[in-house]
């Protein structure tokens, strides 16, 4: 079963909306509470006050998600640098995916970023167990500045699709600013997938695009991870605790 992770700020109140709980049906989720601490205060510290009250929060969501069912669990962190945090934790739950929450209903209408420098075929696999056998439709999305063989790369990422009973069609934006057309193009749907992207000097300087991409719309958007080889670090022998504490 493929693995996603619901990162929420649990003690700000952050929840899940009933449309993104029923899209994410055939995943197994971690959902991470975290909390960002202050840099003078100790983890230890913050779980001693919070812990308990975060705790009654996660197990009410990873109700939502199945964990009655055996399809999710929950974990529970304060750490200093949150970034460092999710792809930490992501590896150790051997996460194929995670979620920016965002507010959605019923997803009808999927739209699957495929620009850039993103493990196109994982996205593809991906989108290919999320939807199933639902009535979802998809459509697939690329700016490039190569019509050709941006026209080429979304009919062969359709096809795959398409044989396995998705209901697909293709859009390319060429010539356009990728994250403006990309945005534009959000607005007919329900939900975004798109692929994570190894981070560049705009990311470090403008955030990372796939954040950009959900301040800018309203529903969820779920990151494809770009590779599971980072993944090899962590002990997956070793089951990490529901609740720990991250200095990182």
């Amino acid at each position: 079963m493929t693995r996603i992770l619901v990162p929420l700020a649990i003690l700000e109140g952050e929840s899940v909306s009933a449309g993104l709980t029923t899209l994410l049906e055939p995943m197994y989720v971690t959902v991470l509470g975290y909390h960002v601490l202050p840099e003078q205060t100790p983890p230890d510290q913050a779980r001693l006050q919070f812990e308990d009250r975060a705790t009654d929060a996660l197990e009410d969501l990873a109700a939502e998600f199945g964990a009655d069912e055996g399809t999710a669990d929950y974990r529970l962190v304060f750490t200093h640098n949150k970034k460092q945090t999710f792809d930490r934790v992501a590896a150790e739950m051997r996460s194929d995916a995670y979620a920016i929450p965002g507010t959605t209903g019923p997803v009808d209408q999927l739209l699957v970023a495929l620009t850039g420098d993103v493990a196109v075929d994982r996205i593809v696999s991906f989108v290919t167990e999320l939807v199933g056998d639902r009535d979802i439709g998809v459509t697939l999305f690329l700016a490039t500045d190569d019509e050709h063989a941006g026209q080429e790369s979304l009919e062969a990422a359709a096809v795959t699709l398409f044989d396995a009973g998705l209901h697909v069609r293709t859009e390319l934006a060429v010539d356009e600013p990728p994250l403006e057309a990309l945005v534009d193009a959000a607005a007919d749907h329900d939900a975004i997938v798109m692929g994570e992207r190894a981070p560049s000097l705009r990311s470090l300087i403008f955030g990372e695009e796939t954040e950009r991409v959900a301040a800018e719309s309203v529903g969820p958007v779920l990151v494809v991870r770009n590779t599971a080889d980072r993944d090899d670090t962590a002990d997956a022998a070793d089951q990490p605790s529901p609740s720990d504490v991250d200095d990182s």
